[in-house]
């Protein structure tokens, strides 16, 4: 069940994984989320994050720093560093008067919210490979990264009636079996109840598709989902038959 409106603007503060579990579960390289969330030195320079404010040197990740960096990862192939990205994200948490712009509906479903993405990006003379939006047809419209992102994401309504925020992530964009939920096994990817790297590993075992489904009482369908998932952030070539 995804949070109330009474609590889902709370569900962002949410600590939910620790700073190595995100590049586990976003299949990034080691060490990324800690650069793009809380920032790092290197040869004596230290680099201000894209995602936080200043760096704290806090290892706990929460639901809405998550929720940007799946954003951020969308774009890791583009081949321009992602320290371009902080004056945007500043400027959006400034103008929306909110700590996690990027997990906010807004910015990729509201009309305003749209220009005001694209007039950030104007101002700031921002690489057009890590735009949010772009027109398209004389239509403003999202990226193709930033629309991958949008359709991963299950947005729910605040209290106060302003933009929804993300609730749940869904890996896959369109397919809504395997599901990351903050309330929900702490996170972890879930088909249901149960956790994608447990059916995987099974499934690694040697243990037939039929058998863990009748195990669990889930149908093939989502027993394949999730050993796709976590085949597909393991790097591994064996894949469950179609």
């Amino acid at each position: 069940m995804i949070a109330s409106a009474m609590s889902v603007v709370e569900l962002l503060d949410r600590p939910t994984y620790g700073i190595t579990q995100v590049d586990r579960l976003l299949s990034l390289r080691p060490g990324t989320a800690k650069r793009w969330i809380d920032g790092y030195v290197r040869a004596g320079v230290a680099y201000q994050p894209v995602i936080r404010p200043e760096t704290t040197g806090n290892e706990a990740v929460t639901w809405g720093e998550f929720v940007e960096t799946r954003l951020l990862s969308e774009f890791r192939d583009k081949g321009i560093p992602m320290i371009n990205l902080r004056p945007a994200v500043s400027r959006l948490r400034d103008e929306l008067g909110v700590r996690y712009p990027l997990a906010y509906a807004k910015p990729y479903l509201d009309v305003d919210g749209r220009e005001l993405v694209r007039a950030i990006q104007n101002e700031l003379d921002l690489d057009a490979g890590l735009w949010l939006v772009t027109v398209r047809s004389n239509q403003l419209v999202l990226t193709t990264p930033a629309d991958h992102f949008r359709r991963s994401v299950e947005f729910a309504p605040t209290a106060d009636g302003g933009s929804d925020v993300a609730a749940r992530i869904h890996p896959f964009p369109d397919d809504g079996r395997v599901v990351m939920d903050p309330l929900r096994r702490f996170g972890q990817p879930v088909v249901r109840a149960v956790p994608t790297d447990v059916i995987a590993e099974q499934f690694r075992a040697g243990d037939p598709i039929e058998m863990i489904s009748d195990l669990y009482e889930l149908p093939s369908e989502e027993i394949q989902a999730a050993i796709r998932y976590e085949m597909a952030r393991g790097g591994s070539t064996v894949q469950p038959a179609a």
